[in-house]
C-alpha cells in the first residue's frame, strides 16, 4: 500500500552512510552530565518522546543539549496504534511539534494498543492478529506517517496472552503491516524471547519472517524468570539466550544501530556503558 503523499516523506537515504550507527542507549535525565561530559564511548541516545511533549520546558531544554551532541531518535508509547479509539490527533500534533523540533534520525512506537474504551492501560497490550486488525493498522499508520511527514518505526511487544480468534502469527502481522503501511520496524530481540518462551515457539521462525530491508532498529533488555514464565521488566542485564537471539538477528539483519533499555532499578552510566560495550562487541564481530 502506497501512502497518500508518499513523496514528502522521509525515504531510506539513511542505509548507506548512516548518521546513527552500533550501539546507543536510553537518555536518563540522572545520566545527563556524565552523557555530556563526552568521556564515553556510546555514539546516540534514544529519548522517551512522552517525557518532551511540552516542547517549552526544562527537560526539553536538557534535550537539546544532548541532540546539539549526539544524534537522538525519538520512542513513543503514546500512540496506540492497534486501539479501535479514535486516534488521538492532540497527541500526534504534540509529537509532530516534538519532532520538528528534534529532527530526530526516526520516531518508533509499538505494535498495540494502550487505551480502551477511553481508558489508559498503562501497558503496551498486544493485538489480536487478524485481517481486520491488519487493515485497521494500516490505516492509522498512514495517517501518523502523513502527519509526521516521515515513516514511523514499531516495535513488536512482550507477551503474556494470545487471542483465540487469531489466524495468522505475530511475526506475520508485524511484517505485513509494515509491508501494507510502507513503515519500518524496531525488532525488539528480548520481547521476542520473552513471549517466545511465554507462548512456546521459536525465536529463529520470528527473525526468519521478518524482511531485513524493514528493520531500522533493534532493542536488547533485561527479563525477569518467573515460575511458568517471563516477565519484560527491562530492569537488569541482559539474558545470555537473548545474547545468542542478538547474534542470530545481527547473523540475519546485520549491523542494525542497537539501542539498551534499562528502565527500572537504573544503574549508574558506567554500569549501562559496560553492557553496551558488550553488544557492541557482537556487533563488531557480526561485521
Amino acid at each position: 500500500m502506497d501512502l497518500p503523499s508518499q513523496g514528502h516523506l522521509q525515504q531510506d537515504h539513511r542505509r548507506q552512510g548512516q548518521v546513527i550507527e552500533g550501539v546507543g542507549l536510553g537518555l536518563r535525565p540522572r545520566h545527563q552530565a556524565e552523557i555530556l561530559a563526552g568521556d564515553h564511548d556510546i555514539g546516540w541516545f534514544e529519548a522517551l518522546s512522552d517525557n518532551y511533549l511540552d516542547t517549552s520546558g526544562p527537560p526539553m531544554r536538557q534535550l537539546e543539549r544532548v541532540r546539539a551532541r549526539y544524534p537522538v531518535v525519538l520512542h513513543g508509547v503514546g500512540l496506540s496504534i492497534g486501539s479501535v479509539d479514535p486516534l488521538d490527533h492532540d497527541y500526534l500534533d504534540r509529537l509532530a511539534r516534538l519532532a520538528a523540533a528534534v529532527q530526530p534520525e526516526w520516531v518508533s512506537d509499538h505494535m498495540c494498543f494502550t487505551h480502551a474504551g477511553g481508558r489508559y492501560s498503562h501497558d503496551l497490550l498486544p493485538l489480536p492478529y487478524t485481517p481486520e486488525a491488519l487493515r485497521h493498522c494500516v490505516q492509522r499508520i498512514s495517517v501518523v506517517q502523513e502527519r509526521l511527514g516521515r515513516r514511523l518505526v514499531l516495535e513488536n511487544v512482550s507477551s503474556y496472552l494470545r487471542y483465540a480468534h487469531s489466524c495468522m502469527s505475530e511475526w506475520e502481522f508485524l511484517a505485513a503491516v509494515a509491508d501494507e503501511a510502507d513503515c519500518e520496524i524496531l525488532l525488539d530481540v528480548n520481547n521476542v524471547a520473552v513471549s517466545a518462551h511465554n507462548h512456546g515457539f521459536d525465536p529463529g521462525d520470528y527473525l526468519a519472517a521478518i524482511p531485513p530491508e524493514r528493520v531500522r532498529q533493534m532493542h536488547l533488555a533485561g527479563y525477569e524468570q518467573a515460575e511458568d514464565h517471563r516477565l519484560d521488566t527491562h530492569g537488569r542485564a541482559v539474558q545470555p539466550d537473548v545474547w545468542s537471539l542478538y547474534e542470530a538477528a545481527l547473523a540475519r539483519f546485520g549491523p542494525v544501530p542497537t539501542s539498551l533499555e534499562w528502565d527500572q532499578d537504573i544503574p549508574d552510566f558506567e554500569t549501562l556503558c559496560t553492557e553496551a560495550a558488550r553488544a557492541q562487541e557482537r556487533m563488531d564481530a557480526a561485521r
